[in-house]
């Protein structure tokens, strides 16, 4: 970015050459950004200046929760910025759920109808709703006026609906999705409900962070059970331990078990959180998640969060950097995956936090660590299950003993 600057402050003429390179891609930060790029379009269409916000094909807004854009500024953008084709919101603008808004410009309908335009090329949206009606209500008049090109949709929401999930979902417009291939849903019980009656025939990625653990509502069994036999792809991102925890609290407490791996029979790829606990009912196994035990024909588990992992169980030890015992819940729960009977078709294992890589392979990486990842590698070759890295690159015994000095074995013992 800063070279697209100096260029453009080389001459007007180089300044107009560079404003499609300026603004092609827009990553908004905290308020007082949206504030400047909202006034800078305005002013442009004032002096009848030719506007910089058709050049803006990406929109992100990413900010800390007390920095929040305002929704008047971020309404601006989207009015001079007819081309957008990626448009991402995550919690980002400071809106109001329990009074009248001042500009009916701003109102969740209107800040949602105008990415619908007649010519949209919307490919990618990421969306929040912050009022307290179900999402559906505002969103699926959008979806089906930019159904055509959409292939990444990501919903979230800043609160539960109260609405019965079967009630709201019997009301609400099917939509057609045709060429949607991945979602991801931070949602509630409810919108799963309506999602479930959706038409997403190319849908194979499906991403999963329920804010209420709506997987135990019927929402959730409606969704996958309409969709599940499509998905190559599943990454359940809540905890596993909080929905453990959930699951003993319900009163009364659910018999059966939510059969995930019958409604996604054809799941290739799983992706879950480090952070899973003992089964209290099963202490010799770890499931890699609560909702998914075992599966007949996955081939790919990613783990998320390992970093996390290891440095919240290693300060029960901050003091001795040589003991590994620390490591030994993680170790086992990884080695669980290995178990043929739950996994059969398991092929690869792959560490997807960039964190937990630099903490193997940074400078003076602690001995504990690497004997971590030897007797994971180890356990590994024995079932014949690739290791890899965040980038997909196989972690190898070599590597390990590289950084180490030679201080690892085989199986993570000191030579």
């Amino acid at each position: 970015m800063k070279i697209k600057r100096d260029l453009s402050l080389v001459s007007k003429a180089w300044n107009r050459y560079m404003q499609e390179f300026l603004y092609e891609f827009v990553w908004i930060s905290r308020a007082s950004q949206a504030k400047v790029l909202a006034l800078t379009l305005l002013t442009q269409f004032i002096e009848g200046k030719p506007s910089s916000g058709h050049y803006i094909r990406r929109l992100h807004m990413e900010t800390p929760v007390l920095l929040r854009c305002a929704t008047d500024d971020i309404r601006t953008i989207l009015d001079y910025a007819p081309h957008l084709v990626i448009y991402s919101d995550h919690h980002s603008v400071r809106c109001t759920r329990y009074s009248e808004f001042i500009d009916v410009r701003c109102s969740p309908e209107q800040m949602v109808s105008v990415l619908a335009s007649s010519n949209s090329k919307l490919r990618r949206l990421s969306l929040t709703n912050y009022s307290d009606d179900p999402f559906p209500k505002h969103v699926s008049p959008l979806l089906r006026r930019t159904a055509a090109n959409l292939e990444y949709l990501e919903l979230s929401s800043s609160s539960i609906p109260l609405v019965s999930g079967h009630l709201f979902a019997s009301n609400s417009p099917i939509v057609s999705l045709p060429v949607l291939q991945s979602l991801k849903l931070t949602l509630d019980n409810t919108t799963f409900a309506v999602l479930a009656a959706w038409d997403m025939p190319n849908l194979r990625n499906v991403s999963v962070v329920s804010s209420d653990f709506g997987y135990a509502g019927p929402g959730f069994a409606y969704f996958f059970a309409a969709h599940g036999k499509k998905l190559h792809q599943l990454e359940l991102g809540h905890s596993s331990s909080l929905v453990v925890e959930h699951y003993l609290s319900l009163r009364p407490r659910p018999v059966q078990q939510i059969p995930l791996a019958d409604w996604c029979p054809n799941l290739k790829e799983f992706i879950c959180s480090a952070d899973a606990e003992w089964n209290w009912q099963n202490p010799d196994w770890i499931a890699p998640h609560v909702l998914l035990p075992g599966h007949k024909s996955l081939e790919f588990i990613g783990i998320r969060d390992i970093d996390k992992r290891l440095m919240d169980d290693a300060s029960a030890f901050p003091a001795d950097v040589e003991d590994e015992a620390p490591f030994f819940p993680l170790v086992e729960q990884i080695s669980s995956l290995l178990f043929n009977n739950a996994f059969p078709s398991l092929r690869y294992i792959r560490d997807l936090s960039r964190a937990s890589h630099s903490m193997r392979g940074g400078q003076r990486p602690e001995m504990r660590i690497l004997k971590f990842w030897a007797k994971i590698l180890a356990r590994c070759g024995e079932r014949q299950v690739w290791l890899e890295d965040f980038r997909g690159v196989n972690i190898t015994l070599r590597d390990l003993k590289r950084v180490g000095l030679d201080r690892i074995g085989g199986a993570g013992s000191l030579v």
